[in-house]
């Protein structure tokens, strides 16, 4: 099942709001009501493909309860994940950079909701050269400094400091203290072995910080997690909102056009 095929779930729209989801919190009124027409609540399966390496990405989505894996898939089959997204921002850069497609693949990897937005309408939006336009581009940079961290923290830290920065990560993208996943499934986020999770987990169960029972991880001591964990999960979340507060000085008006497969502004 790919994005286009996901269902649309108009029972759940009552308790569903765009704000939910951080990127589109922060537009204006006037940018969110020209796009709230076309944006389409959807469920995330567990598991679910959200698009495969090398396929068109006609669709975003903006998670707001959902938690979606970007992993890079290897020729014999395996799998690491380089990135996470949940309600801080959108999955389907390659639809607004200028590239149809990706290599990496991406995975729901906690079941929830998100709101799917055409590719064309997204383009209509960005071209006006509007607040949504530059909230894209920082996030962009945020998943561009999250990516380079983490290739920083699985050459340099331990898999237990890896752990807490992933179980840590995950929780900040969801409104809730449980993750509903496998241990074999953290492992084949991590690129490692499963008995090292297993490890890893049963020290951070030892004590006290976290519960598991039958696929779930539940977090019992925040404060303690975030004193395991590596300084990596810190320079992530600080990039992240310092892009997120940023506010542009008053500038002219810029008119936004696409050109060669690249944004152009004059």
């Amino acid at each position: 099942m790919r994005l286009s095929q996901f269902t649309v779930d108009a029972r759940a729209a009552a308790t569903h709001t765009p704000s939910q989801n951080r990127l589109l919190a922060a537009l204006p009124t006037v940018e969110l009501r020209r796009i709230e027409p076309d944006l389409e609540l959807v469920q995330l399966p567990l598991g679910r493909s959200v698009y495969e390496p090398g396929e068109p990405v006609y669709n975003v989505i903006f998670p707001t309860t959902g938690i979606v894996s970007l992993r890079y898939l290897l020729a014999d089959g395996a799998s690491t994940e380089f990135s996470l997204t949940g309600n801080e921002g959108v999955v389907g850069i390659a639809a607004f950079m200028g590239g149809n497609s990706t290599p990496s693949r991406a995975v729901v990897l906690s079941a929830g909701h998100a709101y799917r937005l055409k590719k064309r309408v997204l383009i209509r939006e960005v071209e006006r050269g509007g607040d949504l336009q530059g909230l894209l581009l920082r996030y962009t940079q945020a998943l561009i400094s999250q990516i380079s961290q983490n290739a920083v923290c699985n050459r340099h830290h331990t898999l237990e400091q890896r752990l807490c920065r992933w179980l840590l990560l995950s929780l900040d993208r969801q409104s809730t203290n449980k993750l509903h996943m496998t241990q074999e499934l953290i492992a084949n986020m991590l690129g490692v072995r499963r008995e090292g999770v297993t490890e890893a987990v049963g020290r951070l169960q030892g004590a006290g910080l976290i519960q598991t029972q039958r696929g779930r991880i539940t977090l019992l001591d925040r404060p303690g997690l975030e004193r395991q964990v590596c300084e990596c999960y810190a320079v992530v979340e600080k990039e992240a909102e310092r892009l997120y507060s940023w506010k542009p000085a008053p500038r002219a008006p810029q008119v936004a056009r696409w050109a060669g497969g690249a944004l152009l502004t004059t």
